[in-house]
């Protein structure tokens, strides 16, 4: 049974139209009906995998500019678009101030988006404990020790 990864598990590399026609068509109707897992890597390019990939493994375990859930379209006349996207990454943490990359990508690739995230989750690390959190409902309180979070991101896993 095929992970959907390519072999040494990252991704497959969407740089251009070509690429992202190419990848499309090799996905099922039921792959279509649900979001894919992406990252946009140092480089600018995005990278698709299955929806249930560790955005990591996506990456190859490099470093990457964004990361998140994305769900695309055909729109009339046959163009693809994106209907959904998000930070959604709790292995990378992104910023929700990461969609300038994700853009850039998607322009590269030539696919309609909105102007942002369809869905921002807000990801802060714990001074105290260091626990990743999720922000809910701008509660910067850390849901592990009680802290307070930072109102800056701050999960750089190289800091």
């Amino acid at each position: 049974m095929s992970t959907g990864l390519l072999p040494g598990g990252s991704g497959r590399r969407i740089g251009s139209a070509d690429d992202f026609d190419g990848w499309v068509a090799e996905r099922s109707a039921a792959d279509l009906a649900e979001p894919f897992t992406f990252v946009v890597g140092t480089d600018g390019v995005l990278r698709l995998a299955p929806r249930r990939s560790e955005h990591v493994a996506c990456a190859g375990g490099e470093p990457v500019l964004s990361a998140g859930e994305i769900a695309f379209s055909r729109e009339a006349g046959g163009r693809w678009a994106t209907d959904h996207v998000s930070n959604h990454s709790t292995g990378y943490c992104p910023d929700t101030s990461s969609w300038p990359a994700v853009a850039r990508a998607l322009d590269q690739v030539g696919l309609e988006h909105l102007s942002g995230f369809t869905h921002e989750v807000v990801f802060r690390r714990c001074p105290g404990c260091r626990e990743h959190n999720v922000v809910r409902e701008d509660h910067f309180v850390c849901v592990f020790c009680g802290g307070d979070l930072p109102e800056v991101w701050n999960v750089d896993p190289s800091a």
